[in-house]
């Protein structure tokens, strides 16, 4: 087995594309833009234990630590070097502002459905698409759908890789999908045995996805402090990145996050002991 990088991010950049599927969806169904727009800039807090749990969970799903280890595995699989860093970061930049678009879209598109539909609490991910059909249309559930199962599928893929590339860069193994099999055998292994894990978990009778998922996503929220903390560290040693350390605002970013992440576990443990 011999691979390239370049191919495999082609074929999972030409995957995302499918997640556009979720701004029609939206648009079908006829939410109240106003009220979104308003509530996303001037979002409300509630001292409610869930509420507080799924801010933590929402977060940490969008910065999760695994993206951090995978994006500069990647970044050095594809060979970046000084003059090619611009790119790369604002390759990162467009990549977030994109995601967090489609994260709005599929927020509006829940909202203005699942209540409507009496499905405020929905027990698996189809019941979410199957709730847009009575008020968006069969065109748009199916929409919602497909950019479901494309997420499913981006998931079992990256995931397991982001893990395959820290375990073996952290232990010394070589790893690479650029790596014949023979000279990445660890990476291999591990990537095929997370897939075949995962497809394992899936399959358990009754087991309650969208808690696992929900539980997971709160446990990226726990941890990233810590990632973010150490890789605040790292890139501001001067030996170690000389020129290309952070700047002061980027600093402060990168801070601001931690401690907002940590005030909010701390809160949610806090509301849920309490509660």
């Amino acid at each position: 087995m011999n691979g390239s990088y370049q191919p495999v991010e082609r074929i999972l950049i030409l995957f995302s594309l499918i997640y556009f599927a979720y701004p029609v969806s939206a648009f079908f169904a006829h939410p109240d833009w106003h009220t979104a727009l308003v509530k996303t800039i001037v979002p409300e807090f509630r001292k409610d234990p869930a509420y507080i749990t799924m801010m933590v969970g929402l977060i940490g799903t969008t910065i999760t630590p695994w993206m951090q280890f995978y994006l500069q595995a990647s970044v050095v699989e594809k060979g970046v070097t000084r003059k090619d860093y611009r790119l790369a970061r604002w390759d990162v930049v467009s990549g977030c502002i994109v995601t967090d678009v489609i994260a709005f879209f599929i927020v509006v598109a829940c909202a203005a459905t699942l209540f409507k539909s009496g499905h405020g609490e929905i027990s698996d991910a189809a019941q979410a698409a199957i709730a847009l059909k009575p008020f968006a249309g069969e065109f748009a559930s199916l929409l919602f759908g497909a950019g479901l199962v494309n997420a499913g599928l981006l998931s079992a893929a990256i995931l397991p890789l982001a893990t395959a590339y820290n375990v073996c860069e952290g232990l010394g193994f070589e790893s690479g999908v650029d790596k014949r099999f023979s000279d990445a055998r660890i990476f291999y292994s591990l990537y095929t045995f997370l897939i075949v894990l995962g497809s394992g978990c899936v399959l358990i009778p009754n087991l309650p996805l969208l808690r696992v998922i929900l539980l997971s996503q709160v446990a990226n929220g726990v941890l990233i402090p810590f990632v973010l903390i150490f890789m605040l560290v790292l890139i501001n040693r001067r030996g170690l990145m000389g020129e290309m350390r952070n700047r002061s605002w980027q600093n402060v970013v990168a801070a601001s996050t931690s401690i907002v992440m940590i005030a909010l576990t701390a809160m949610m443990l806090w509301t849920s002991t309490r509660g």
